[in-house]
């Protein structure tokens, strides 16, 4: 059965840290003299507080009890609620004329798509566009894990709620405790953010060092300029941020291990060894395609490295229309939608591990076919994989395929052209943040209706919970005792 009140307490108390979080803006707006800013995010903090007030006194005789089911529920309840408070700021201070084009821009924040309704950025309070790029870092190692990792004092057993919140087929457990895998995890995420910073403080403000590495760091793709990346017309920003997006993309459990001394273990990761083949090899397969563009090999590897990593990493950076690249480039680009990050990354997608996964499954169909008698194991990563792991990567490929095919189907009453709506659907699914035509990287959000908007928000939470965390809910079986 479900522990609707337990649900509810844990709901509450997430909300508050995400009232804390938003502090900082609240802070800024004072700094950078927005009276509306000021206003936006006071109003918004007191809802905060009085919603997390009401459920707390109400439940305050509930003994703490989630389970597996339980944080299903939980979890979904978070990001829907957390959007639903964190698009109030943009709506009270008036950067979007209605509240579904407000909950889109924040779930997109929250959810590391990156894909925008605005049609101008620099025009916008400063604390609001902070507040904007922050849910790309707090969505990034996830919301549910950051609370998981600060309240070790509550004695929550948050396996099933990092778990329900995480990314990939495998699940690493760093540490015996969960907390402390969770601290761990945000720990790692914080001092990466901190190094880029640092580095790109050197060409750029702190305001936009910070903003671009909230989008970078969280696999986002919110900046704060108009032209995204572009704006900066600095090679050494256009690098910074790459790397910083391929590790932002990776494993970040390979970190940990890292850091506690299995180098080697870490470096011969299969997963990875395949991400940065991905990322090498299309890199310079577009950058020969594009040479003549841009004049020369190595501006074109630039160009071509930025928007590989942007893509593979469902980061939705850009730094050159590559509407205009040769349909070569583009269709390789279009490839890179239906990879995504690594398990344990701050990227969406399908994820490497599983796309390997199934390469590794045609290659043993194919050997199978030759020697019917041989007994071929299917290996994930160094493990051999069991067959209902295989079962769950099949169905969720399939899932994720269809979801975003039906997807299609509803962005296409829009009027759009197909290769505008396949791509708008699939980029919101995985969380990418920039596709072809119209939504491309001088294109944006803002020319289609708040239906059509409220329905991109629902393919964005799925996308980042990894499908079956919201679809169970749909289910009988979910709400049966």
């Amino acid at each position: 059965m479900l522990h609707i009140k337990s649900v509810l307490r844990f709901l509450a108390l997430i909300q508050l840290l995400v009232g804390i979080c938003m502090l900082v803006p609240f802070t800024l707006a004072f700094v950078y003299d927005e009276p509306m800013g000021v206003k936006a995010f006071g109003i918004t903090e007191l809802s905060i507080v009085l919603f997390a007030a009401v459920i707390l006194i109400a439940t305050r005789n509930e003994k703490i009890t989630i389970k597996a089911k339980d944080s299903y529920l939980l979890v979904t309840l978070v990001w829907v609620i957390a959007t639903a408070f964190g698009a109030l700021p943009l709506y009270i201070s008036g950067t979007f004329e209605t509240y579904p084009s407000c909950y889109f821009e924040i779930m997109s924040g929250f959810t590391t798509t990156g894909a925008t309704a605005l049609s101008s950025i620099e025009d916008k309070l400063k604390s609001i566009l902070f507040w904007r790029g922050m849910t790309n870092w707090l969505g990034g190692m996830g919301i549910v894990v950051l609370f998981v990792a600060l309240t070790p004092f509550m004695g929550l057993k948050g396996t099933s709620l990092v778990n329900a919140e995480s990314v990939g087929p495998t699940k690493d457990k760093l540490t015996p405790k969960i907390q402390h895998t969770a601290f761990a995890l945000w720990g790692i995420y914080t001092v990466f953010s901190i190094i880029q910073v640092l580095l790109l403080w050197i060409k750029i403000p702190l305001y936009d060092a910070v903003t671009v590495m909230f989008g970078t760091m969280g696999a986002a793709g919110f900046a704060p300029k108009n032209s995204s990346i572009g704006s900066y017309h600095s090679a050494y920003v256009d690098v910074i941020v790459t790397i910083f997006m391929v590790i932002a993309g990776s494993n970040f459990s390979l970190y940990f291990k890292a850091i506690k001394g299995h180098i080697g273990e870490a470096v011969r990761d299969k997963e990875l060894r395949l991400y940065l083949f991905i990322v090498i090899s299309f890199s310079v397969m577009i950058a020969v395609d594009v040479t003549d563009t841009y004049g020369n090999f190595f501006t074109a590897l630039r160009y071509a490295a930025f928007h590989v990593a942007s893509i593979i990493t469902t980061t939705g950076f850009a730094t050159y229309d590559y509407n205009f690249w040769p349909q070569f480039s583009k269709t390789l680009l279009i490839l890179l939608f239906f990879i995504g990050g690594c398990a344990g990354s701050a990227g969406g997608g399908i994820k490497v591990v599983r796309v390997g996964a199934l390469i590794s499954l045609g290659r043993n169909a194919i050997k199978k076919r030759l020697h019917p008698s041989a007994v071929i194991p299917l290996k994930l990563g160094d493990s051999n994989v069991d067959h209902n792991t295989l079962l769950s990567i099949a169905g969720f490929v399939g899932a994720y395929i269809i979801t975003g095919l039906l997807g299609t189907v509803v962005y296409s009453l829009s009027g759009y052209d197909f290769e505008t709506c396949f791509t708008a659907s699939f980029l919101l699914l995985g969380n990418i943040g920039i596709g072809m035509g119209e939504v491309g990287p001088s294109g944006n959000f803002s020319i289609f209706s708040d239906a059509i908007l409220t329905a991109g928000s629902f393919l964005m939470l799925v996308g980042r919970l990894e499908l079956f965390t919201v679809f169970a809910l749909f289910t009988k079986d979910f709400w049966k005792k």
